[in-house]
C-alpha cells in the first residue's frame, strides 16, 4: 500500500551568495553556526557555493551573479540553548538582533557574511 501524496519536510533551504564568497561561508556556517559542510554532486559543485547540515537542517548556499541578499526573506532556524547560540555567533563577530514580538518564542536574528538574514527561534519552556 502506497502513503498518499504530500509534503512530508523541508528538505533544504537555498540561499545565494555572490561568487568567490565560498571561504567566508565555510568559516561562518562551520564555525560561528556550528554546522558540518557536505559535499555537493560533482555536476553541481562546478557551479560552486556549498552546502551546510546540522542534524536534519541543510542549508545549501549557491553562487548567483547579480547577488544581492534578500532585505526580508530568511530561513526560520530552531534551536535550542538560544542565549549561549547568540552569544556564539557574537564571538564570532556577528550581530545579533533580539526581537521579542513572536508570542511563545525568544527569537534573534542576524546575517551571514554576504548578507543574507537569518532567524534563530526557541520555544519558551
Amino acid at each position: 500500500m502506497t502513503a498518499p501524496a504530500g509534503l512530508v519536510a523541508v528538505d533544504h533551504v537555498q540561499l545565494t551568495a555572490p561568487p568567490g564568497s565560498e571561504d567566508v561561508l565555510r568559516a561562518f556556517y562551520t564555525g560561528a553556526l556550528g554546522m558540518t559542510e557536505i559535499p555537493k554532486p560533482p555536476v553541481l559543485a562546478a557551479r560552486g557555493g556549498c552546502w551546510f547540515a546540522a542534524g536534519p537542517v541543510q542549508l545549501h548556499l549557491g553562487v548567483e551573479q547579480d547577488f544581492r541578499p534578500a532585505k526580508k526573506a530568511h530561513p526560520g532556524l530552531r534551536v535550542t540553548g538560544i542565549e549561549a547560540y547568540a552569544a556564539r555567533l557574537e564571538s564570532h563577530g556577528a550581530e545579533v538582533a533580539w526581537d521579542g514580538s513572536l508570542p511563545g518564542h525568544r527569537r534573534f536574528h542576524t546575517h551571514d557574511p554576504v548578507g543574507n538574514r537569518l532567524e534563530f527561534l526557541e520555544p519558551d519552556a
